[in-house]
């Protein structure tokens, strides 16, 4: 068992931490956001969240790429690695361009959900620009899941790093008109974070090229041939992925129009405390490449007696780190309020005031959300994706929207019922992803 969790960590701590700084892009764009007024912070919060979810929900057809290369190489099969990378680029060339097509609409289709017109208006400039990041977004998220099956992730946070110190130093020069260049505000942040993922895109590729355990794949030969069958079972296990994503990323897009819809107020409170949670989040999402990588490897090798091992590790590192992570957040709640807000300022009152009991919710829920997407990462490893698709759907939506909704609207909770909704939605999501990995990993019986 130590030997199993010393292997996880070696891989998990960097993809969590390059999961933690990636998000920082989003993260240190809500915190200028809130420099530039409130207005801004809901508007500039709002089409983050929608960039984010696209890429995620996109991204979820390329993250097929992950289980198989894993496999491929627990079984020792260097041809296949070869080939699930070589069409997986292709598959991210295809998805990127109406990825681009839907977010230069999206501020037209936030005034169609029912956002007010101002801010759905001032989020049109960040969207003319973030667009460009979809496919360095998508290649990225590819060479990921490649290098963590290849159990070589370790350079993921370095170049992250990087990325986000770009992405940061962008945003203050564009957003606000600094060291000579023009103040371009949520535009200059969109345009900033797009490059920072061209950026971070092209160094992964330049180090896999030259990595001496990595370049021996040469997915690169015969790059323009496609192989149909290969691609439709990519296809398929990404769909299927990208579904499950949508309904979960989705679940937190449609509680946050929901927030639109209450007030600006509303939206303004629950884009500090989502964008604080989204960041934590990160952690048990990066633990959970890392738990795809070991499951898959142990699948390729026909063990599943370590398949089990390494996916009940991988759980209990993230409930972990989750349970701490709550105890900061309650102990900190107002602290963190401040780092988006100025609390001294009266005009944010109601703001402060909004956003301390929807904190205090979201910090309650942490370990059952760690758990549910570390659960779920296994799963992959295990290729296990349709059933719990499905199954996402009930949890997330079935129970998470229908509880938000009655308790936000119904009962006249507002924020903090939609809180508390989706939170019960991901406590169903996680004790039923555990047990689907316990049923599929346990001894069959002779």
């Amino acid at each position: 068992m130590s030997a199993e969790v010393r292997a996880f960590l070696a891989l998990a701590v960097p993809l969590a931490g390059a999961q933690v700084a990636q998000a920082a892009v989003g993260f240190v764009d809500t915190l200028m956001m809130g420099r530039l007024g409130a207005n801004i912070l809901a508007a500039g919060g709002l089409a983050a969240l929608c960039f984010q979810l696209l890429l995620a929900v996109v991204g979820g057809f390329v993250m097929a790429v992950g289980p198989l290369v894993a496999q491929a190489f627990g079984a020792g099969d260097r041809a296949q690695v070869e080939a699930v990378a070589r069409q997986g680029f292709w598959l991210a060339l295809a998805l990127s361009l109406p990825m681009m097509a839907g977010l230069s609409q999206m501020a037209e289709v936030l005034r169609l959900l029912g956002q007010p017109a101002a801010i759905a208006e001032l989020t049109a400039p960040y969207f003319q620009w973030i667009l460009w990041g979809a496919l360095p977004g998508l290649c990225f998220a590819l060479l990921r899941g490649y290098a963590s099956a290849l159990a070589q992730a370790q350079v993921v946070i370095a170049i992250v790093l990087v990325g986000t110190a770009f992405n940061i130093a962008g945003n203050y020069a564009l957003g606000f008109g600094k060291w000579g260049f023009p103040a371009l505000g949520l535009g200059g942040l969109g345009l900033a974070s797009g490059l920072s993922y061209w950026l971070m895109f092209g160094l992964f590729l330049l180090y896999i090229l030259r990595h001496p355990n990595l370049k021996q794949y040469q997915f690169w030969r015969g790059w323009y041939r496609i192989q149909p069958r290969l691609v439709g079972r990519m296809l398929v296990m990404g769909a299927e992925l990208a579904i499950t994503i949508a309904l979960e990323f989705s679940l937190f897009a449609v509680v946050t129009f929901l927030m639109g819809i209450l007030s600006p107020e509303v939206l303004a409170a629950h884009q500090t405390v989502y964008q604080t949670i989204y960041l934590i989040f990160m952690v048990p999402l990066g633990l959970s490449y890392a738990a795809t990588a070991r499951v898959g490897q142990a699948l390729g090798q026909q063990d599943m007696a370590q398949a089990r091992r390494a996916g009940y590790v991988a759980i209990a590192i993230a409930a972990a780190f989750m349970l701490l992570s709550t105890v900061a957040l309650l102990l900190w709640r107002q602290q963190i309020i401040g780092l988006y807000l100025n609390l001294e300022d009266p005009a944010n009152a109601t703001v402060v005031a909004l956003a301390l009991p929807m904190l205090f919710v979201a910090a309650l829920a942490q370990v059952t959300d760690g758990v549910q997407r570390v659960a779920s990462g296994a799963l992959y490893g295990l290729q296990d994706t349709r059933l719990p698709m499905v199954l996402s759907g009930l949890a997330f939506w079935g129970v998470g929207l229908t509880t938000g909704y009655l308790l936000g609207f119904g009962l006249g909770l507002g924020g903090v019922g939609l809180w508390i909704g989706q939170s019960i939605g991901v406590a169903t999501a996680g004790v039923i992803f555990v047990a689907r990995f316990h049923r599929l990993t346990c001894p069959k019986s002779p």
